[in-house]
């Protein structure tokens, strides 16, 4: 409470946390994600122009277990981010506002990222 009496405005605590809003934070976490990953492909291709024992202890690294969750994450980053765009595509041209549209595409999105991940690590 104020000095006057009334309420304070609402901490985030007290709204329930919808999955459209948890999709944004994604998307912006996604494409920082994506930008430090374009660090790690400059230190690959650097490694593959230096030659052999370069490119083979980078390559020792990204297969560790280490490596692979760092691999793994780029690549869900990665689909996350593309279907969110293909989403934010629709929305430009102006569909999907509703409330059970907008959940419903946000569901497309986390189950077509899970999936495309999964199918591209198990073809890979």
């Amino acid at each position: 409470m104020n000095s006057r009496g009334r309420p304070l405005s609402p901490h985030l605590s007290i709204y329930r946390w919808p999955v459209t809003m948890t999709l944004s934070i994604l998307h912006r976490a996604s494409g920082v994600a994506l930008s430090l990953g374009f660090i790690l492909l400059t230190v690959w291709l650097h490694s593959a122009a230096e030659g052999g024992e370069t490119h083979e202890r980078l390559a020792a690294l990204l297969r560790s277990i280490g490596g692979r969750v760092v691999l793994v994450g780029l690549s869900f980053a990665f689909f996350y981010h593309l279907t969110n765009g293909v989403r934010h595509l629709i929305w430009d041209l102006g569909y999907g506002f509703e409330i059970r549209q907008a959940n419903t595409s946000s569901w497309v999105v986390i189950l077509s990222t899970l999936a495309l991940t999964l199918l591209y690590w198990l073809v890979l």
